[in-house]
């Protein structure tokens, strides 16, 4: 900044000094041209040399006084003329005709100079701006494009939670219906195997057994007269021997289960099912009152005694023991109802996953393996996935393909969108945990109770007896 206006200021003494000689030129030159040829000794026309010894040559002819005191006077009154007519050339002449007009025209030009370089760094403030404001528009637009294009990792997600609620809800439907199933058959309820007693309730599991579920090769053999019946020995379908004392290739295996209790049809799970549940949970059934009017008769003849109450507290005796195995088969069926088909609406998003893990599809000669993971029904055609077999994948297998790490090179905001869908799911696995835990703390207290049942019926008598 020194350096401009060191450079700056040498221009504007350059310029005046510039200005001064041509004036001066100006000024001599025109002195010079109203001088003639026939006055040589005009003061104003001859060089100053001819101007001094004019000066001399006038001094020797006049007549100057040749008192003293009179000599002071005539040169004050000379050097004020003179003076005087300088100051007037001067302002007049050298000011007023040359100076001030140079200095007007200068004054001018600096003035468009100093327009021309204002416009010149205002054009540059303007060309500044304008970049600046492009560029943060293309920043803006492309930090927008960035946040708003989902990755198909993302879609991934979306994709496979289809129809996980309703998968959900179906599958609680049938865990109810189950339960519900199971107190009819102990209570012995009509329709069902055990609606006329123990004993018709072992016939119908027998010849179920029999023509379903019996291998004439287990105990070396010898149970092959036990698995007679009409028109065949054992279980026809290699696949379901043996299936209703089978936990693991019943339930704990496949992942999704042809069960829907909603509809009338009975499919080959769905029997497999509730046979194993029969062999779990009240393998033998309460023997039946066959005729309440013999009740009430019993009542009359035994009423107020002790025969009467003992009648009665023995069938709220067995109502309380079917309570606690319904506590006890709660878990069952909510296995088993996780593992029941769903809704068909995430099926061919949950395929293309297994697919890229190398899961195959029957395609090249060998078995289909999709089918039998999530889900088929008898005649080899496909059902929706269960709620159990969706978890698998959005918990469990889409982890396992290389391809989600490298996905994860992706934009940060997609990162925050795949987090915040892990921590979704997350949830939805730590809820089902969470009633995992109210079942098992159920069983636990059910346990309990038994424990300090007999305790409890020693306290009450040795209370009685005193």
């Amino acid at each position: 900044m020194r350096a401009h206006k060191a450079i700056y200021g040498i221009y504007i003494f350059l310029t005046f000094a510039g200005v001064m000689s041509i004036a001066l030129l100006a000024f001599q030159k025109n002195s010079y041209a109203e001088c003639s040829a026939s006055d040589p000794y005009n003061a104003a026309c001859a060089p100053p040399a001819m101007i001094c010894r004019n000066c001399i040559r006038n001094a020797e002819d006049r007549v100057l006084p040749r008192q003293w005191d009179r000599t002071p006077p005539l040169i004050e009154q000379f050097s004020e003329r003179e003076f005087d007519l300088h100051q007037t050339w001067m302002r007049a002449v050298f000011w007023e005709d040359f100076v001030q007009p140079a200095m007007q025209v200068m004054a001018d030009h600096l003035t468009a100079v100093a327009m021309q370089q204002t416009l010149m760094i205002g054009t540059l403030f303007d060309a500044k701006h304008q970049m600046e404001s492009q560029r943060i528009i293309q920043t803006i637009s492309a930090r927008a494009h960035k946040d708003y294009h989902t990755s198909a990792g993302m879609c991934q997600f979306g994709t496979s939670v289809r129809s996980l609620a309703s998968s959900e809800r179906k599958g609680e439907l049938n865990a109810h219906i189950m339960s519900q199933r199971s107190i009819d058959r102990q209570l012995g309820n009509a329709n069902t195997s055990a609606a006329f007693g123990r004993d018709a309730d072992f016939e119908n599991r027998y010849n179920q057994f029999a023509r379903t579920f019996c291998d004439p090769s287990d105990n070396n053999s010898a149970l092959r007269a036990l698995c007679e019946y009409d028109g065949g020995v054992g279980a026809q379908d290699n696949e379901r021997k043996n299936k209703d004392i089978d936990f693991s290739r019943t339930v704990d295996f496949p992942w999704t289960l042809d069960v829907d209790f909603s509809d009338e049809e009975i499919t080959d799970d769905e029997e497999e099912v509730l046979a194993l549940g029969n062999n779990l949970y009240s393998e033998i059934v309460f023997k039946r009152i066959t005729d309440a009017r013999r009740f009430n008769s019993e009542y009359e003849a035994t009423a107020g005694t002790s025969d009467f109450f003992g009648l009665r507290a023995s069938y709220l005796d067995a109502r309380a023991l079917v309570a606690k195995r319904s506590v006890a088969e709660n878990s069952y069926n909510s296995i088993t109802a996780m593992k029941s088909a769903g809704t068909a609406g995430s099926r061919e998003f949950l395929e293309n996953i297994l697919l890229e893990l190398g899961v195959s599809d029957g395609t090249d000669g060998g078995q289909n393996e999709l089918l039998q993971l999530l889900g088929m029904d008898d005649d080899d055609q496909e059902i929706g996935p269960s709620y159990h077999a969706q978890m698998e994948v959005l918990t469990k297998k889409i982890y396992q393909n290389p391809d989600f790490y490298t996905n994860l090179y992706d934009k940060p905001v997609n990162i925050d969108r795949k987090k915040v869908a892990m921590q979704a799911i997350g949830l939805m696995q730590k809820f089902d945990l969470f009633k995992s835990h109210l079942r098992h703390e159920a069983n636990i207290s059910v346990l309990l109770e038994l424990a300090i049942n007999d305790l409890q019926d020693k306290t009450e008598e040795e209370l009685q007896n005193q």
